[in-house]
């Protein structure tokens, strides 16, 4: 399922660079059927892996320095293994440099090595990019040089990369999904002891359409950890571990203490996760018009409660109400941009996405692009 011709432009360019042929892996993004922003709370997620991702290759350098291509942005690095900290603005450097820094902090021994990077996630999409290239590296990194690091292991030194290095401080579910997935299943993960069951997932006649708004706002990275702050604090205020912890009647003992806005907030996420469980349970009876009912419940609170909506989204969930084929959609991801994931019936894909193609263009003046993706396996190695 993994792209045939992604892997050999990486190992192309990887030989043309170096001369050598190098390790190969890959490390696909994800998507969530439910459950945002719920994962730093200690709560539930429904993610899965899908088939576009990273491709990653690694041999050894012949100097004292390591060196990085990002072949896609044709921009590379090149840096002492003695000497790493975050770069000001240095985009996908800090996300490569932090899992690197992690992996040397649990006193692992690394030498200079060389790495080439490129992958066909879309960008902007939601589709956690981000947790897909930390992936990368440190299995990458875990193959090479026979670390023996545990998957686990791995993506919480891919989450403390994305903490330390890059400043946004994100829960597991995407590092988790893109490590661990398991083709044509989604994975219902409780996000404080990771473990996870697995869904087959086959929709009969529906598929999952992903609709990409092609807008980011520039709030997305503070707004979340805004989002996550305001989840701490009234944590503290309830004296319990983490939202995940807490129902609606515990607010209500502390709702005079905190805005409406926050108040809706701690709402929003113990509702999210009732929603998950409820969507694994319609799951298993194969009840679809369930599932997206809570799908469309998802959005609502995204956009009312948690507030990390946006115009964009908004309207094209909205217009999924006109059509019946749709049975459920919602933002996924972040919020403030990114896509929309919409269950509906593979016959009527193409007529959705002409009506949404012209009237999102006609209000916003802009081209969205759809996508329907396959469920794949977590990162691995290329043999």
């Amino acid at each position: 399922m993994i792209n045939t011709p992604l892997i050999e432009r990486i190992k192309t360019n990887f030989n043309t660079q170096f001369g050598t042929e190098p390790l190969l892996v890959f490390s696909p993004g994800r998507i969530n059927l439910i459950g945002e922003h719920t994962d730093y709370n200690e709560g539930f997620v429904f993610p899965a892996a899908i088939d576009k991702g990273i491709v990653a290759a690694i041999d050894t350098s012949d100097t004292a320095f390591c060196t990085i291509v990002a072949a896609d942005k044709n921009e590379s690095i090149e840096f002492s293994l003695n000497k790493l900290q975050p770069i000001p603005n240095g985009s996908w450097r800090n996300y490569v440099l932090g899992v690197v820094d992690e992996v040397q902090k649990k006193g692992l021994q690394l030498s200079p090595f060389h790495l080439v990077f490129g992958g066909n996630i879309p960008s902007g999409a939601g589709l956690s990019s981000s947790a897909a290239l930390e992936n990368s590296i440190v299995f990458a990194l875990n193959e090479f040089f026979s670390l023996r690091l545990s998957k686990k292991e791995m993506i919480l030194i891919s989450q403390k990369a994305e903490h330390h290095f890059v400043g946004v401080h994100c829960g597991i579910m995407d590092q988790y999904a893109s490590m661990f997935g398991v083709q044509d299943k989604a994975l219902l993960l409780d996000c404080r002891d990771l473990s996870a069951i697995e869904f087959t997932i086959d929709f009969k006649e529906y598929t999952l359409l992903l609709i990409n708004t092609h807008v980011k706002h520039n709030l997305a990275e503070s707004a979340y950890n805004d989002r996550r702050s305001t989840c701490e604090k009234i944590t503290k205020l309830l004296h319990i571990k983490a939202l995940r912890d807490a129902n609606e009647t515990d607010l209500l003992k502390i709702q005079d203490q905190v805005s409406t806005e926050d108040y809706q907030k701690a709402v929003y996420i113990i509702q999210e996760n009732q929603r998950v469980l409820a969507a694994s349970k319609a799951l298993k009876n194969n009840n679809l018009t369930a599932f997206g009912k809570l799908l469309y419940s998802s959005h609502n609170g995204l956009q009312h409660q948690y507030d990390v909506s946006c115009t964009e989204l908004d309207f094209l969930v909205d217009l999924t109400r006109e059509f019946p084929e749709v049975l459920g959609a919602r933002m996924m991801g972040g919020g403030f941009g990114g896509c929309t994931l919409n269950l509906i019936k593979k016959e009527a894909i193409e007529k959705f996405t002409n009506k949404a193609s012209s009237e999102y263009l006609q209000k916003f003046g802009i081209n969205i692009s759809s996508y329907q993706l396959k469920i794949a396996n977590g990162t691995h190695r290329i043999s």
